[in-house]
């Protein structure tokens, strides 16, 4: 076969030979794939403590993508990195499996850059048609993808011109796509339905695509995406180098990787079972009610040490809900979630890789990739709908060597699905406390203050009118502001009415004086009109009109 060769099995884990630079090293080991067809070679990552990685200059990547890692703070390799490197930068086939946080995306993004900046690696001269397409399932992580290889491409050029990278996603118009596309770009990230949209129409093009990768297929198998991946991988050439990138590899992934890759190398960073085992990440787990869920959610808030916090929920609606609550409890919060435009999901996830906002509430549309940095909360405000959707959230906060706390909070009516997520996984945890806002242990396991209360909104002191000013101030010889007094005088047929409305007999007399005087004081000025009011009639009122009556009567 030709994955094995006469070097030791814990010789450097490149089954194409002795050709690593490097030691031996108790970084992995070979195991060779006893199904045909699927992986020439099994690589299974078994991390040592006393193991140094290498640098991407060790590795023999490009000066100009070392220096633009370099300035990002990146300068050694993780394990799914310093594994896939060797045979990506040799152009060959690989299914990289690593759990999230692991650093998959400059595991094909650094060689993918490397070879199609590359004339010695085979691949075509830039000219502004794209040579390298990215296939994610979100936007957000198209996005995400997209910034990350502009900033680990930023000193590349061809023909002249700096190396352009697009990002290519629904909920964007169509025509400053196309017009980027027209103008020219080198690697193209995308989402599977607007890219296909577009290669349809003609504007994208690739039949020249030399390298491929598929990131988070399995997330892509769930959205529904695999026919459309299956007919944009029918349009690009043959002659390619394909990676492709997943979390778990349940059949429909295995079927993809044996139809479009070429005898692909399976490297997978850690033990089979451990994506679902997050060592750096502490755990806890609590059955609460659903109407002390605020109350809770907003004392973990206030935990000492807490940094950026991200909350999952099930439902749109309830993201929305829980954004909005927050927000009059006095915290800076946004959401992320279905019924968002993309415009506003793109602003909450600025501000909050910004730290303009340090609580972040969504969906698991945002569970996926969205790398960011310093995340020390993972809270899920609903249990998630399975264990897989549980690894992918709270692999938000724990990553790249972080450590990291995960809090779940578990409905009454949700203990079964919990259950099953906690056999699954093996947490041992299958009957979780119960616990309330005021719980003592609360505040025990995640270091909350006593006095946390479940708002942090500043009250705004009260000003007595009568309160004495200081001596000296301006205020001082002014006099207390009293409270303003209507005056409302009723009226009727436009004359003032100073009689009580309870003593309508009163009330006629003085309009009867009122108009008997009038002739007789001729000379003397007529009283303002005040504006009528209409008025609703009442029993009183309608006595009155009626005594009235009966006096005008009289008088005649």
């Amino acid at each position: 076969m030709r994955g094995q060769s006469d070097c030791k099995p814990q010789a450097w884990p490149t089954p194409r030979a002795c050709r690593g630079k490097r030691k031996a090293s108790p970084l992995s080991k070979i195991t060779i794939d006893d199904e045909p067809g699927v992986a020439e070679t099994f690589l299974d990552a078994k991390l040592d403590d006393t193991h140094t990685p290498p640098t991407f200059a060790e590795l023999g990547v490009r000066d100009e993508i070392v220096r633009a890692l370099a300035e990002i703070g990146i300068d050694r390799t993780f394990a799914i990195q310093e594994l896939t490197l060797p045979l990506a930068l040799a152009g060959e086939d690989l299914i990289g499996q690593a759990r999230t946080g692991m650093g998959k995306t400059f595991g094909f993004g650094v060689p993918l850059l490397h070879r199609i900046a590359s004339a010695d690696t085979g691949t075509a001269v830039l000219d502004g048609t794209p040579r390298a397409l990215i296939i994610v399932p979100t936007r957000e992580l198209c996005v995400q993808v997209a910034s990350d290889l502009e900033n680990a491409g930023k000193y590349l050029r061809g023909d002249d011109r700096k190396l352009k990278v697009l990002s290519i996603y629904g909920g964007r118009p169509y025509e400053a796509q196309i017009d980027a596309l027209r103008k020219g770009v080198d690697v193209v990230v995308g989402t599977p339905g607007r890219l296909l949209d577009l290669a349809n129409q003609g504007h994208l093009i690739l039949g020249k695509i030399g390298v491929l990768v598929l990131d988070e297929a399995d997330e892509m198998l769930d959205l529904g995406f695999l026919p459309d991946i299956e007919r944009i991988l029918n349009m690009v050439p043959d002659r390619r180098q394909t990676m492709l990138f997943s979390a778990t590899m349940p059949g429909p992934i295995i079927t993809l990787a044996r139809t479009f890759l070429s005898r692909p190398t399976h490297i997978r960073a850690e033990e089979a079972h451990s994506s679902s085992v997050h060592e750096s990440t502490t755990q806890v787990v609590y059955r609460a009610h659903a109407l002390d869920k605020a109350e809770v959610i907003a004392r973990v808030l206030q935990a000492r040490g807490r940094g950026a916090t991200m909350i999952f929920t099930r439902t749109k609606r309830t993201a929305q809900k829980v954004s909005d609550d927050l927000a009059d409890r006095g915290f800076a919060v946004g959401a992320v979630h279905g019924d968002l435009g993309q415009v506003a999901r793109e602003k909450a996830l600025n501000a909050f890789r910004k730290g303009k906002i340090d609580v972040l509430v969504a969906t698991d549309v945002a569970a996926r990739g969205i790398d960011i940095d310093d995340v020390t909360h993972v809270v899920n405000y609903q249990c998630p709908e399975d264990e897989k959707t549980y690894v992918h959230r709270i692999g938000r906060t724990g990553r790249a060597g972080k450590t990291g706390i995960a809090v779940t909070l578990v409905d009454w009516d949700d203990i079964p699905r919990w259950q099953l997520i906690d056999k699954a996984l093996g947490l041992d945890n299958p009957e979780p406390t119960e616990t309330y806002s005021s719980s003592p242990h609360l505040f025990d396991d995640l270091d909350i203050p006593e006095d946390a209360k479940g708002s942090v909104k500043k009250v705004k002191p009260v000003v007595e009118a009568a309160a004495p000013a200081e001596a000296g101030s301006d205020e001082s010889d002014k006099p207390a502001r009293q409270p303003r007094k209507r005056n409302r005088t009723r009226t009727r047929s436009g004359k003032p009415i100073t009689a009580d409305v309870e003593h309508p007999a009163e009330s006629v007399q003085v309009e009867v004086e009122v108009a008997s005087a009038s002739p007789e004081n001729s000379d003397a000025p007529a009283p303002a009109r005040r504006r009528r009011r209409r008025r609703k009639p009442n029993a009183d009122s309608n006595a009155a009109a009626a005594v009235t009556d009966t006096v005008s009567a009289g008088a005649e």
